[in-house]
């Protein structure tokens, strides 16, 4: 049986992504990218998925563990009796981006603090979302072990400790004492080269740990909650690739929204909405080289024609991510199918474009100049919503019901026009500007004519129900918090959509999403709601819902996308980019209006 979800810690190396459990396994690893196949799948199984376990042999051995300052080299320590060890993990981050092609490596150090202690290693490797059983082989020596395992274009070396065969895994014992080091490292490369040289561990330990914490000492942010604030913005870097300037939603696949159901998904690629919001919190605390990267990226995967727009693509920019199930996996907690690649990539989301263009005006405010090809694409992007402009959509929350006309989608199209009036107004860009004053108030008109019923903002025109969704539109300055409109929206999600404290979507009772089966709170709606508490004055409320929420994150700060409160555990996929955002803006809420200036 597998750990929680919020049993597991984040390793990365900005391209690829492991999770690490309470008990020392590392159960999720894809390889070389984080889109890639995997080498250990445990999570969406059992150990015969692959998993490769390091902990104490002691059975009652407790560990506690927190990450090395503000970076994501994992420390763990176990005590075992008496005795005192740790282990210290690490992907290392290289500058190099030829030779991240050749090689991706986990270092994991035990350390004897105190007496002595014996270590288990139990190795699975199942290459190919564990379709694969590699070929094995020992090529090391006895005071040099390592063994190799190669599947199709995929091959993995351990090194470090011997490991012997048993029962389709490989297992072996480690001994450290007080004062001793003992370094195990994984190394993936492609299998048709040689096996690469083992690593200098201490430098990676050493040069990983300076790039994080000079990356995190950059951040510019002062006020409440600062330490979340923190995690959360290394998070949304982990999940960005360095090499190519995707930032994915997530780093996991098929973990469950519905513990036994099947809202399952794979959300290991870029979001436009995703990235574009991420992009916006990473700029507002300082890293304004970043939106340079990304509206790179941006121009790559859009290409040529606005009309073959995605809502999402693969980490640099591939449009293929056909979605099917792997059923030979029997999911997380029974939770299938587990699916691969993502449907909704073909959907028509009216609100993207508007979340790009919404960033991208954001950065140019910050004082990210516009490139020769930056302005036209977002004015391709613009004809490519006054093109769309009559189309109902899926919307926000990729239903795969009936397609709507969903407020929040409308609004976003608003904001998508009324930041290109402003960018010639205001920037002196060129741009149709009257074409794009005259959708921006035919969109408001029909808003407030068909969005609105009886003083409330709806979910879509068809329905009196609303939509956590609705939270936004304070956000992109389609009215006030203080609306009218805007506080009967926010009374009827807190007598609807509020339960045990939380905010859910949308009541999944109505069949609005065509999926069968409930699911969690998800945590950036209960987040949007602490920033509308807090901008209309609602502080002490927004104080208590974000103690709440940052309660909710693991020992190591992580937020996956939902929360089951009845059950008390996380749910979806984990760390979700989504709720780490939308912590930082609640926090940055609250720092504005409890008057403490941000750097």
């Amino acid at each position: 049986m597998t750990a929680r979800i919020e049993d597991y810690a984040l390793l990365s190396d900005c391209r690829t992504a492991a999770l690490v459990s309470t008990e020392g396994s590392i159960d999720w690893l894809c390889l070389p990218r984080l889109d890639s196949a995997s080498v250990f799948a445990a999570l969406l199984g059992d150990e015969h998925h692959g998993r490769w376990q390091l902990r104490p042999v002691d059975a009652d051995a407790v560990s506690t563990r927190r990450y090395d300052g503000d970076t994501f080299v994992l420390v763990t320590r176990w005590r075992s009796g008496d005795a005192i060890a740790e282990v210290h993990e690490v992907m290392p981050v290289v500058d190099d981006p030829e030779a991240s092609v050749l090689r991706t490596d986990i270092v994991r150090r035990i350390v004897g603090i105190r007496g002595e202690m014996r270590f288990v290693q139990h190795l699975t490797l199942r290459f190919d979302y564990a379709r694969a059983m590699p070929w094995v082989r020992q090529t090391g020596t006895e005071d040099d072990p390592c063994l190799v395992a190669m599947a199709g274009p995929d091959a993995v070396a351990i090194r470090g400790a011997r490991l012997e065969p048993n029962d389709h895994e490989h297992a072996g014992d480690v001994v450290i004492r007080e004062g001793e080091v003992r370094d195990l490292q994984l190394t993936w490369f492609p299998s048709h080269r040689d096996l690469p040289a083992r690593l200098d561990a201490d430098a990676v330990f050493a040069d990983t740990a300076q790039w994080w914490q000079e990356w995190a000492d950059r951040i510019t942010h002062e006020g409440p909650h600062h330490a979340e604030v923190v995690r959360s913005l290394l998070i949304l870097r982990a999940l960005s690739n360095r090499e190519t300037g995707g930032i994915a939603a997530a780093a996991t696949m098929g973990l469950p929204e519905d513990v036994g159901g099947e809202r399952n998904w794979d959300y290991r690629y870029v979001w436009l909405r995703d990235a574009a919001l991420t992009l916006e919190a990473l700029v507002d605390h300082g890293f304004l080289h970043l939106a340079d990267a990304w509206r790179t990226w941006l121009l790559r995967a859009v290409a040529g024609d606005p009309a073959d727009l995605q809502i999402m693509y693969g980490p640099a920019g591939e449009r293929d991510i056909t979605e099917r199930a792997l059923t030979h996996l029997p999911g997380f907690e029974d939770s299938r199918p587990v699916r691969l690649g993502n449907g909704a990539a073909t959907q028509y989301q009216a609100d993207v474009v508007g979340e790009v263009v919404v960033t991208l005006a954001a950065a140019r405010a910050a004082g990210v100049h516009e490139s020769t090809f930056s302005w036209a694409l977002q004015k391709q992007l613009l004809r490519f919503a006054a093109d769309q402009i009559d189309r109902p959509d899926q919307g926000l929350w990729e239903i795969r019901g009936e397609p709507r006309y969903f407020t929040h989608s409308r609004v976003m199209m608003w904001a998508a026009f009324d930041r290109g009036v402003r960018a010639v107004e205001d920037d002196g860009l060129d741009g149709p500007v009257d074409t794009w004053r005259g959708l921006r108030d035919r969109l408001r008109a029909e808003i407030d004519e068909r969005g609105v019923r009886d003083g409330c903002f709806v979910q879509h025109a068809d329905t009196d129900e609303v939509d956590a969704s609705l939270l936004l539109l304070p956000q992109v300055g389609y009215c006030r918090p203080d609306d009218p409109r805007m506080l009967a929206t926010v009374e009827r999600i807190e007598q609807t959509l509020m339960r045990d404290g939380f905010v859910y979507r949308y009541r999944t009772a109505t069949g609005v999403d065509g999926l069968p089966g409930p699911e969690g709170a998800f945590l950036a709606c209960s987040f949007w709601l602490v920033e509308q508490y807090a901008c209309t004055g609602r502080i002490h409320e927004a104080e208590q819902l974000m103690g709440r929420l940052c309660a909710l994150a693991n020992d190591v700060g992580m937020l996956s996308e939902e929360y089951d409160p009845a059950a008390g555990r996380q749910l979806g996929n984990t760390p979700q980019a989504f709720s780490h955002l939308a912590l930082v803006r609640a926090a940055d809420a609250l720092a504005r209006k409890m008057h403490r200036p941000r750097g």
